[in-house]
């Protein structure tokens, strides 16, 4: 008689043989294999969860870190604190375009005598955003604030204008350069047209509403043959789609001025240049290529003519800038309703005395004491034009414009600055 534990061994078919204690083993198998795997399915799905929530977080972090750049309680203060005047009578003014090369200028000069500043600057990269960046710390260390966002923004430029009741703008940020709107025309047409726009728009409606002097150019004189340049010639030819976008900006102020009472001032600028400049601009290229034994192209117009420019010192700007500022009549309108009659004026800023480029080169060179590499080449079809030269009497009538800073003093002063600024890497070992 078998026993228990031997009938349990038993085959229940000839042949066939089922071991009961290895089935038992193998469910336990499979059990925890199934368990195993609904495991290792659980970390997985809970580090879906766990990673798509941190990721979440991350995009709404991200979100409320840009809604934040213009917008939160932080931000609010430092706008404010910028726009604080210290002066009697003293303006609140928003400087657009406060990282460039003229808005620099003039946003140290406002605060310097006690305005308050606000700058706005989407620090774009047409130049070395380094530049940029290196103003702003200058800006910086006077205690002014500049909001990086767009122009064309409109809830963040309605947004500054709650925060603070600007008496003043000065609307210099553009896209600049004539060549390389041969490149990126859409760049011209977004800066110089559309946030021109919206800049005016939240101006009209703003109450009250500010007094704006803005940055046209002297390029509006396109194809005039006439000189030196006045603000009664015409400017319907222009030679380049950066005039263009400055003639456009003219029409679109004066309609402004019309329709809503905005009191607004444009100022027609000559070829400004000094420390801190545009690294673009002949002067500050040429600079850099001598340095470092580098050719440079210089062009002449029809017949070999050579190619002049009513240099502007970046002081004598400023101050025709600032004197635009402080004869701005009020705006005569509120909350986007016209009540009357308003300022509307355009003046030329320049030096009156033009130089030609091949002038200029010798004056940089007596500077840097280094012969220049020259390929001399005629003007190709760029959109420059052969001369400028202004006519400044109307600035000097009613701003007591009067510049007083030549080229060879300019060029001097810039040069002194670049050595500072560059130190020695920008300079070819000359040794």
């Amino acid at each position: 008689m078998p026993s228990v534990s031997e009938e349990l061994l038993l085959p229940s078919t000839p042949g066939k043989f089922k071991d009961k204690s290895h089935a038992m083993h193998r469910q336990f198998y499979r059990c925890f294999a199934s368990t195993s795997t609904m495991f290792l399915w659980a970390l997985f799905l809970v580090a879906l969860t766990a990673s798509y929530l941190s990721f979440q977080s991350f995009v709404d972090s991200g979100n409320r870190y840009f809604s934040a750049a213009w917008g939160d309680v932080h931000w609010e203060k430092q706008v404010k604190a910028s726009a604080q005047i210290h002066r009697q009578n003293g303006f609140s003014v928003l400087v657009t375009g406060a990282a460039g090369f003229v808005g620099t200028h003039v946003s140290l000069s406002l605060k310097k005598r006690g305005d308050g500043v606000v700058g706005l600057d989407n620090f774009n990269n047409y130049y070395d955003p380094a530049l940029k960046q290196a103003r702003k710390n200058l800006l910086n260390t006077q205690n002014i604030f500049i909001v990086e966002g767009d122009l064309n923004d409109a809830r963040m430029i309605t947004r500054l204008f709650e925060i603070v009741p600007f008496t003043h703008v000065m609307h210099l940020a553009a896209q600049a350069g004539v060549r390389y709107a041969m490149e990126n025309p859409q760049s011209y047409v977004h800066s110089n047209i559309a946030g021109l726009v919206t800049l005016l728009e939240a101006c009209k409606n703003a109450d009250p509403q500010p007094a704006v002097v803005w940055a046209s150019s002297s390029s509006v004189y396109g194809l005039n043959e006439k000189v030196p340049f006045s603000e009664s010639d015409r400017t319907d030819q222009p030679a380049s789609l950066y005039a263009a976008t400055k003639k456009a900006g003219e029409e679109i102020t004066h309609t402004y001025n019309h329709i809503y009472g905005l009191s607004i001032t444009g100022l027609r600028f000559f070829t400004v240049y000094g420390p801190w400049g545009r690294p673009d601009m002949a002067y500050f290229s040429f600079t850099r290529n001598i340095l470092q034994g580098k050719p440079i192209t210089i062009y002449r117009g029809k017949n070999r003519v050579d190619l002049a420019r009513d240099f502007t010192y970046i002081d004598d700007i400023v101050k025709g800038c600032v004197a635009s500022l402080d004869t701005a009549k009020r705006s005569t309108g509120s909350g986007g309703k016209k009540r009357g009659p308003a300022q509307y004026r355009i003046f030329n800023l320049g030096n009156t005395s033009p130089v030609t480029v091949p002038m200029m080169v010798r004056i940089l060179e007596s500077h840097l004491k280094v012969k220049a590499k020259k390929n001399v080449i005629s003007m190709p079809g760029n959109g420059d034009v052969p001369f400028t030269h202004a006519n400044t009497s109307l600035a000097r009538r009613e701003l007591g414009y009067k510049p007083t800073t030549d080229l060879q003093t300019g060029l001097k002063k810039f040069v002194k600055w670049y050595l500072s600024y560059y130190g020695n890497n920008h300079v070819k070992s000359l040794n």
